[in-house]
């Protein structure tokens, strides 16, 4: 071990009886026997050992210590099978003291997951000692270990990217900092690795990865965090099912590493299938309560309500007693606050003479047939509660999508691992009222499908057509990770681009070190990243990315520990050529 250790606290055993060690660590816990005897609970990240010491009335929890002594059986009854070291302990102990500790901000036992999380941050050093984060970052490392290892025998070179670039469009907010040597000017934090691997492409490296740091200036929630790890991997002579094949073997590795069975063969959907089955382009495919197509039963409607586009509906299985006219009307508010005109909910009850009958409010503007049609295609059985929504094809999938999940989506920890390839993604999203240009669903590097390629030349309104060769890995309804089929050729990219209204002077000024590096030989290629925090908290069944990251930040993106964000000292600010403006309001 050390020249202070012998060993490790967790892995003093029955194989070391009769033998002397020195174990070192911190005092988890001290109970007193008799006058001067004491039990001390000895704690390193490898678990816990009891020592029997004598004269340990001046120890205090968390205080660091070496202790030496001989390793004996427990007396007979007090054996502790909550420990891997409960059979054991270590007597006849001699205590040197390292350093002595205040009494901890908090407990570190399980009431730790009831302290405030501010707090547990802010003292993030202390937390870090608990058993439930040391086995979570240790995870990390074994997820990541398993990943490099994986790539490295997949052909891959790990190449590491600048972290100061030039801002390029991403989707979401740089993080930017001023240049001192060139006042005035700026440069990026990498949203992700992407246009630096394909130039690695362009270079021959053939095969790139990188565990790679990316910072996106974007609104914090349980899976996002300013700063976030991910495997980045791009190859070239390569399509989507190559990309796939890559990316599944490794996140195959990873799983392994901490679950000890892979993954299999990761289903796949399209993005229309998912958003018409699911009502989301990153579904939770570990339970039922799909989405419904019901448009064709009120082709002939008399309720004006139902007049619409895209009618769908879901079954909450046996829910009617679990659920109040209250919370039908709250479920209502919300789905309207998600952005539908109503929410029609319908309970099944017995009929007379056997069968079923919806009872809803505004089941006497329905004819008996559209309730008999709604009947039979949710499969609707008394008990349960039917909820339908009639609106536009994607208000109607977006509401239900998230009421689905609101109803019936497991915890975390449940449900095993559901893995699921989205694929077929379309290229823009939406076209702008303001400018009718198109909105890209992607980055503008995507290669649309080859069949799709017409349409490019035709009307605005055809582009929504359009799909790419984008992908996504989805895991128990989080998005894992994306890619795509990369644009090679020049003049299909600066097609692309002149639709969404970058011009060549513009493209040249923002992007032109790729554009320019087209010119002279890039093969055709594609590409993955996938989110590491992701992966790993949903292995460890953790609600929250931040359970697995050692110094996150806290949901307003503030650092408790540090203080960051904070204020720069206006000499910095002078050399930058900066000034701070007061805040606004």
């Amino acid at each position: 071990m050390t020249s202070m250790r012998s060993l490790m606290c967790g892995e003093v055993g029955d194989a070391h009886v009769g033998e002397e060690l020195s174990v070192c660590g911190w005092v988890a816990r001290r109970r007193e026997h008799g006058e001067h005897l004491a039990f001390l609970d000895l704690r390193d990240h490898t678990g816990i050992v009891q020592c029997v010491v004598d004269g340990a009335a001046d120890l205090r929890s968390e205080w660091v210590v070496r202790v030496t002594g001989t390793v004996r059986r427990r007396p007979e009854g007090t054996v502790n099978d909550q420990l891997a070291t409960g059979t054991v302990e270590l007597g006849d102990c001699t205590v040197e003291v390292l350093n002595t500790a205040e009494p901890p901000p908090f407990p570190l036992d399980d009431r730790a997951g009831e302290v405030d999380e501010v707090v547990r941050l802010r003292h993030r050093y202390v937390d870090l000692r608990r058993e439930e984060m040391q086995r979570n970052l240790r995870t990390r490392a074994r997820v990541l270990g398993s990943i490099r290892r994986s790539m490295d025998d997949q052909g891959f070179v790990e190449v590491e990217t600048p972290l100061l670039i030039a801002s390029t469009p991403e989707g979401a907010r740089d993080f930017v900092v001023p240049s001192r040597h060139r006042p005035g000017s700026f440069y990026a934090l990498p949203q992700s690795p992407q246009l630096f691997k394909q130039l690695c492409m362009v270079g021959g490296v053939d095969r790139y990865y990188q565990v790679a740091r990316c910072l996106r200036d974007e609104d914090l929630r349980a899976d996002r965090q300013f700063e976030f790890t991910q495997l980045d991997a791009e190859m070239s002579f390569a399509d989507q099912e190559d990309v796939l094949a890559v990316i599944s073997t490794a996140v195959d590795a990873a799983v392994r590493s901490v679950r000890g069975e892979g993954i299999g063969e990761v289903p796949r959907t399209s993005w229309r299938e998912a958003m018409d089955r699911y009502g989301s382009d990153k579904p939770d495919v570990r339970f039922g309560m799909e989405l419904t197509e019901l448009t064709d039963l009120f082709s002939a409607t008399e309720f004006k309500a139902f007049r619409a586009s895209s009618i769908k509906g879901i079954r909450h299985e046996g829910a009617a007693g679990d659920t109040s006219r209250s919370r039908l009307d709250e479920l209502t508010e919300t789905a309207v606050r998600w952005g539908a005109k109503g929410l029609v909910w319908m309970r099944v009850e017995s009929a007379d003479g056997g069968g079923v009958q919806l009872v809803s409010p505004v089941a006497k503007f329905m004819s008996e047939t559209e309730l008999a049609g709604v009947a039979e295609r949710l499969d609707a059985r008394v008990g349960d509660v039917l909820y339908l929504v009639a609106d536009e094809w994607a208000t109607t999938t977006h509401v239900l999508g998230l009421l689905r999940l609101e109803l019936g989506r497991p915890p975390t920890d449940e449900g095993g691992l559901r893995f699921l390839w989205v694929v077929d993604f379309p290229l823009f999203e939406s076209v702008d009222a303001a400018t009718g240009r198109p909105v890209p669903a992607h980055h503008p590097f995507t290669m649309p499908h080859p069949d799709d390629l017409a349409a490019l030349e035709g009307p605005a309104s055809g582009l929504l057509g359009v799909r790419s060769q984008a992908y996504d890995l989805v895991l128990n309804g989080w998005e894992l990770g994306s890619g795509s089929v990369r644009i090679h050729r020049r003049e299909l990219q600066q097609q692309v681009l002149d639709l969404l209204g970058i011009g060549v002077e513009e493209a040249t000024e923002r992007f032109g070190f790729l554009l320019d590096a087209f010119r002279y030989g890039a093969p055709p290629h594609a590409g993955f990243a996938f989110g590491v925090d992701r992966l790993v908290a949903l292995l460890l069944g953790e609600d929250n990315i931040r359970e697995v990251i050692a110094f996150p930040k806290t949901q307003s993106g503030t650092d408790p520990l540090t203080g960051a964000p904070t204020e720069i000292d206006p000499t910095q600010l002078s050399e930058l050529g900066l000034r701070s403006l007061p805040p606004q309001g």
